[in-house]
């Protein structure tokens, strides 16, 4: 099974840190995150990964080599642009053009398992899946739903839930249809693309942990995990 690593992303959220060291590089504990992610990945019985490098590419290159330590093949892709989360994929359609594919982002950690997403995107075969979890957000005014002058409803401080992406998503060859070439192109794009074609784009439900280290305060909460959660994090 064949999966991509997205991890060429300046990671500016995170700067000063960023400006030395990769996103993916950055340390959970005692591990980087995509370190964390890869072991993820065999423990799922992906045996095949690409990575998309941009940023500071020859670092990540130099800590992971050919994945052999992890038991699977690791094999890198380089933009020499920024591409997007879904453009750099367009670099290797040759390499992903005969099945299903698994893409992740270089900084997400979650206990879900990868092979019950994987499974759930195989029975289905819709072109594309997305792994989706519940975030709620407050909002710390009231809030009031007007039509003209009239006032038709209104909530003190309401909290309002989502389904938010995970940055873990299922492919199958035929997204490639819908990617341009050498452009920057992100997900949103290619799921309005997908709908307005009136093609399934499907979700797949997470309830459990899930963190991005992208920002500040969830990079410093990831520092706080326990061994036992990283061990689960790692699980397939």
């Amino acid at each position: 099974m064949k999966g991509v690593i997205l991890a060429g992303g300046r990671g500016r959220r995170l700067e000063p840190y960023t400006t030395v060291l990769p996103k993916p590089l950055m340390p959970v504990r005692d591990e980087p995150v995509i370190e964390i992610i890869i072991r993820k990945l065999a423990a799922s019985g992906f045996d095949e990964i690409y990575i998309a490098v941009g940023h500071l590419a020859s670092l990540i290159q130099a800590y992971l080599g050919d994945g052999q330590r992890y038991g699977l093949k690791i094999r890198y892709s380089l933009e020499d642009r920024p591409l997007g989360t879904i453009g750099p994929l367009k670099l290797i359609q040759d390499k992903l053009s005969d099945e299903p594919f698994l893409v992740i982002n270089g900084d997400v950690l979650t206990d879900m398992y990868l092979s019950e997403f994987w499974a759930f995107h195989t029975s289905h075969n819709p072109p594309l899946t997305i792994a989706v979890t519940e975030r709620s957000v407050s909002i710390d005014f009231g809030v009031a739903e007007i039509d003209g002058h009239n006032i038709v409803e209104y909530r003190e401080k309401p909290e309002i839930r989502h389904w938010v992406s995970m940055g873990i998503y299922a492919m199958t060859p035929a997204v490639f249809d819908f990617i341009p070439e050498n452009e920057y192109f992100d997900l949103p794009q290619l799921v309005h693309k997908l709908l307005s074609l009136d093609k399934d784009v499907l979700a797949f439900r997470h309830k459990g942990f899930w963190l991005d280290i992208g920002r500040e305060d969830d990079f410093r909460q990831a520092q706080e995990l326990s061994e036992d959660m990283i061990l689960r994090l790692k699980s397939g």
